[in-house]
This record gives C-alpha cells, structure tokens and sequence, in this order.
C-alpha cells in the first residue's frame, strides 16, 4: 500500500510539473505596438522663418517646443518699437495662434522663458502675465540679454506645452 501511495504521490508531482493539469484561460492577450510620435513642423511666418532659418513650433506626439516670439509683422520689421508692454502682448498673440494652431491653451504650456534687453521695464509690465496664464503659472526662467536678433527687440518669448491624453 505505502508503495501504491508513493507511485500516486510521484505521479501526481509529475503531472503538475509538466503542465499535465493545466487550464487554459478563456481569455486571449494580444500585443498592441504603439502608436509612433509624428512630428508636426508650424511656420508662423514662412517666408521670415526660412530666410532665418528656423522653425516656429515643432509638435512631437504630445509635446509642443515653441521657438521665442518677437513683436514683429509678417516682413520682419518690429512692432512697437520703445514699448515692452505692448512688444510683450504682441508676443503673446503671436504665441495663443501657435498654441491654437494645435488646439493647445495657455492652460498646457509647461514651461515658458522670457529674454529681455531690459528686465526692470519687463517686471514693470510683467503682471499682465495675469491675464495669460489664469490657471497656472509654468516653470521657466527670466534672462536680461545684451541683445535680441532685430535691432529694436525688448523681449522675446519661447515656450513648451504638453496636452495629456
């Protein structure tokens, strides 16, 4: 009898370790690759933008890097010249048509930095960033610069945004 015992024991050791009483699940896994990050180029002046030789806004899945805007018009000559404020909002326009262009808001921007040739006139004028940003302020950073690339430029504005799905 104890050796009856031990060949059941041994045989039903046996059958676990090989799979001999193994369920399959009635449910089928599959793999899903995924969806490859497309790259989005945006020119918001083309022709400007070629002849100095860079992109505006650059759209990777859901991240957007938006080159720094300057307060000029489609032929690269500034607009208000001598006044930050409104050199500033007409950053700020140039930036909410790129953000929409996407269907991003201010709401999604994550990181914004700010060069200026004049940072006590810039914080004079900077509580209108108020009005933009009503939700929440992005990290960033404040840079007083010798000089921006057209003479006549106070400030000039890039920015990041991430829309989460």
């Amino acid at each position: 009898m104890k050796l009856l015992l031990c060949f059941l024991s041994l045989l039903l050791s046996i059958s676990l370790f090989t799979g001999c009483n193994r369920v399959e699940p009635s449910v089928s896994i599959q793999t899903v690759a995924p969806k490859a990050d497309t790259t989005e180029y945006f020119n918001l002046r083309p022709q400007l933008e070629k002849e100095y030789g860079y992109t505006h806004a650059v759209k990777i899945g859901d991240d957007l890097k938006i080159s720094g805007a300057v307060s000029m018009d489609d032929k690269g000559i500034i607009v208000a010249p001598g006044n930050m404020e409104q050199q500033m909002k007409n950053c700020y326009v140039d930036l909410e048509k790129i953000l929409q262009h996407y269907g991003y808001t201010f709401d999604d921007v994550v990181a914004e930095n700010v060069y200026t040739t004049d940072m006590k006139e810039f914080e004079r004028v900077s509580g209108f960033r108020n009005s933009i940003y009503k939700k929440q302020f992005p990290t960033g950073t404040w840079l007083e610069v010798k000089g921006l690339a057209i003479s006549g430029q106070l400030i000039e504005i890039d920015m990041e945004a991430h829309k989460s799905k």
